[in-house]
């Protein structure tokens, strides 16, 4: 038989793998008698592990949650697995990175030594995204908020704060909280979103959560409803497109490019290009705006045949003049 805390060990590591252990079964797993399992659960007991008895034919026992975090058992994958996620967490921009970074710390003192080297391998290193404006840091216990509502599918109110100040409407009255379903919350581009039906607008929205200030208690209970697209992935493609969520863009265009279809198609992720030749083509591309489009097309170098609309074919006369101004140097 098995030393007392060696069979300690086992049993823990047996009642963390499924939720409900019949009694002989564990007896059996362990190599000891029912009443050797029975005075090991209460030694589990004593030291703080919540582990409640069941009964009826196969009673047994279960490891329920507790009002304190008692020390787990993970077995090797497991163990490398926590480290790998504790460490990207640190990069995760969702206001926990100091706690990961401890946490990490923590996990790898109790490692054995082979799968110490083995985290080891891996080191992650945040490089920030060359821009005039970093990635807002959201707080964790907005995201705990958020999530919360989203699982509980419970109403939500919040302040939700402008994009700039002043934080008032046009008359000088506060802005009311929003109230809304929330359904999903994601991250996008660095970013945390929550998406949701908003109740008074009656329409789907997509909130920042670092805009976001929840207020309790939360509201009743709704119904989910179904995204336009089906799935939230495509439903946030076509919002931070500009579109209504159909997946379109809010300015497109059309143009007949002297270059081959291939050519052009292997840098136009969202565009369709047409062969029309060996050396022509036609692309329809979008873009947040028409002088935006005119720049993307203006990439391509070749002779562009504009067939519409005219938004467009301003939007490139209007680059034409602000190039031919830098390059002539005029004021």
């Amino acid at each position: 038989m098995p030393k007392t805390s060696a069979r300690l060990l086992s049993l823990l590591s047996l009642l963390q793998a499924r939720r409900d252990w019949p009694g002989a079964l564990l007896a059996e797993r362990l190599d000891v008698s029912p009443r050797t399992v029975r005075r090991d659960v209460d030694r589990l007991r004593e030291l703080g592990y919540p582990i409640t008895a069941f009964k009826g034919p196969d009673g047994g026992y279960r490891l329920d949650a507790g009002t304190e975090l008692p020390p787990l058992l993970f077995d090797d994958e497991q163990a490398v697995a926590l480290a790998i996620a504790l460490q990207i967490a640190t990069t995760a921009g969702a206001g926990i990175e100091e706690a990961a970074a401890r946490a990490l710390n923590t996990v790898r003192q109790v490692m054995p030594a082979r799968l110490r080297r083995r985290i080891d391998t891996l080191q992650v290193t945040a490089v920030e995204r060359p821009s005039t404006r970093p990635d807002p840091q959201v707080d964790s216990s907005v995201l705990m908020a958020l999530s919360a509502a989203v699982h509980a599918r419970e109403v939500l109110r919040f302040d939700y704060a402008p994009a700039s100040p002043p934080g008032v409407d046009g008359d000088g009255a506060r802005t009311p909280p929003r109230r809304v379903q929330p359904h999903h919350l994601v991250t996008w581009g660095g970013r945390w979103y929550l998406v949701a039906w908003d109740l008074d607008r009656e329409d789907w929205r997509t909130f920042r959560a670092d805009r976001i200030t929840p207020r309790t208690p939360t509201g009743p209970r709704f119904s989910p409803r179904e995204l336009p697209g089906g799935e939230v992935a495509a439903f946030l493609a076509g919002r931070f497109r500009g579109s209504d969520g159909s997946g379109d863009w809010p300015c497109r265009g059309e143009v007949i490019l002297d270059l081959p279809a291939a050519a052009v198609s292997s840098y136009t992720r969202d565009g369709v290009v047409e062969e029309l030749g060996q050396d022509r083509c036609r692309l329809l591309l979008g873009s947040w705006s028409w002088t935006g489009l005119a720049a993307t097309i203006g990439r391509f170098d070749a002779d562009i045949e504009v067939v519409g609309p005219a938004e467009l074919k301003e939007a490139f006369a209007h680059l034409a003049g602000r190039y031919t101004r830098a390059a002539t140097d005029a004021p």
